[in-house]
């Protein structure tokens, strides 16, 4: 099954504004979803694709700022563009340190707000991937026997068989056989690669608790 189509999600209480933005970014052939206030947003369910918020900073209620604050607060890593007619440096200042994609001031240019969700749905799309991929790589060390962890947890810290073998008590031979079973079911071709995987992981350091 291929992933939910990219939508872009506009907030802002100016009906007119919030119209004329959408007929543009429908005209690049992108769905749209249009949101008066920050609580309409927040009442709506999330769109299930990659996703960019094109967000006014000052409107009645909850401000475009408050509610960056909000989805860092919750981890909802979701991209926004911020728009304003009132900017000053210190809001714009604020605002990409919340991670924001853009600060455009009104009136803008049709292609810098383009650019802008352009970039902002491919970053969606890039966390998507990657959670995707972290996801994947849970499952198969949860497959992994709690001695195959053990041994995955050593191997990676750069400890030699016989070490490892001394340590867990149990023979080299033993250890290298969980070694090859190890490497088979974290699909990983060469101890590089599976070092990269236990940072991935954020493993314990050998010695340490290790996940049951």
């Amino acid at each position: 099954m291929g992933e939910a189509k990219p939508s872009v999600c506009i907030i802002d209480d100016d009906a007119e504004f919030r119209d004329s933005v959408a007929r543009l970014l429908r005209s690049v052939g992108l769905d749209l979803r249009e949101f008066s206030s920050v609580a309409d947003f927040l009442a709506a369910v999330p769109p299930e694709g990659p996703t960019c918020l094109v967000l006014d900073v000052r409107m009645p209620g909850r401000s475009g700022l408050e509610l960056q604050r909000d989805l860092v607060t919750a981890d909802r890593q979701v991209p926004i563009i911020f728009m304003t007619a009132h900017g000053d440096i210190p809001m714009s200042v604020q605002a990409m340190k919340g991670g924001a994609i853009e600060f455009l001031t009104k009136p803008f240019r049709d292609q810098e707000l383009l650019d802008a969700v352009e970039a902002g749905l491919a970053r969606d799309r890039g966390r998507r991937e990657s959670e995707r991929a972290l996801g994947a790589l849970r499952e198969r060390f949860d497959s992994l026997s709690t001695r195959e962890r053990q041994v995955m947890i050593q191997v990676t810290a750069g400890r030699l068989n016989k070490q490892i073998a001394a340590d867990i008590g149990i023979t080299e031979s033993t250890v290298k056989v969980h070694r090859t079973h190890l490497m088979r079911k974290m699909k990983a071709r060469s101890l590089p690669e599976l070092s990269r995987m236990a940072d991935m992981l954020k493993l314990p350091p050998a010695g340490g608790p290790h996940r049951s």
